[in-house]
């Protein structure tokens, strides 16, 4: 697909251009409005294919969780290993999108990996995450930073308060969900690991506070996020952190959600996951 189309798609999702002037654009890109209807579904989520561990799986067990946020309830989604045990914790958190079901199930795939994993629901102050996605993205905008921060950092507690948890606590985030990865190892000084898929990078002045090994994943043409990486690495290395920085070639942003036709990138996706479960294998278990 045209780079100009998947670009021009992004800024729709992360910056604030509402859906009429997305629709326009991507008219005069593809040159008829009969073009521009065929190539829509192609950009748009397909949660057909979000299911890659069902909920019905033999080895683990899903449910929905709230617990105490920083003056709301938050809602969550809870997997873990059906085997009784002590296990590893890893908190998941989603993309601008909200808690969805692809969301869900790569919490399962963490579970399935024979962890504890929890994926907040940062929307839960609002009643949780709309089912229509660009209402979702406005939600995002009117969020207080500091209490969602707090939302999350309540969340490692969370797990590590549960008796199957064997008390090191890691992250994965994804586009949003990985810059507030990029946070958490900032601010949780008990990280044990933190893995952030295309996501902001934390203030340079902030990386010292980190004490959490790091895996960083970008795909080469996603210049909106990557224009941020060479700070952010000479940041790293400064303040001596564990760190790992991986940019696969030929990916977009997004390249793991395999609900994203034209963005996933198979072969980027699989290496990048196997590189996060080795992650939690070293510092979690």
């Amino acid at each position: 697909m045209d780079q100009r189309i998947i670009n021009l798609f992004d800024e729709y999702t992360h910056k604030p251009l509402i859906r009429q002037e997305f629709i326009r654009r991507l008219i005069i890109i593809t040159g008829s409005v009969a073009a521009a209807m065929t190539v829509l579904p192609l950009l748009e989520l397909n949660y057909a294919n979000a299911a890659t561990i069902p909920e019905q799986d033999d080895d683990i067990i899903t449910e929905d969780v709230t617990y105490q946020g920083d003056g709301t309830t938050m809602k969550a989604y809870y997997a873990r290993p059906k085997k009784a045990g002590r296990y590893g914790n890893v908190v998941v958190i989603h993309e601008n999108r909200g808690l969805n079901p692809h969301i869900k199930d790569v919490t399962r795939r963490v579970a399935k990996a024979g962890y504890l994993a929890l994926a907040p629901d940062a929307l839960s102050s609002f009643g949780g995450t709309p089912q229509n996605e660009d209402s979702a993205r406005e939600l995002f905008g009117k969020l207080d930073a500091q209490k969602n921060l707090s939302n999350f950092l309540k969340a490692l507690d969370y797990l590590k308060s549960k008796l199957e948890s064997n008390g090191k606590i890691g992250c994965v985030g994804f586009c949003w969900g990985g810059g507030l990865a990029n946070q958490l190892a900032v601010n949780a000084p008990e990280l044990n690991a933190a893995v952030a898929f295309y996501g902001s990078q934390p203030k340079a002045e902030e990386v010292a506070k980190i004490k959490a090994a790091v895996q960083l994943h970008y795909g080469s043409l996603d210049e909106r996020i990557n224009a941020g990486i060479p700070v952010y690495e000479a940041a790293l290395k400064a303040a001596g952190t564990k760190y790992e920085l991986y940019v696969y070639e030929g990916a977009n942003h997004a390249f793991h959600n395999d609900t994203a036709p034209t963005r996933y990138n198979e072969a980027a996706a699989k290496l990048a996951w196997e590189r996060t479960l080795k992650l939690f294998k070293d510092r979690l278990q």
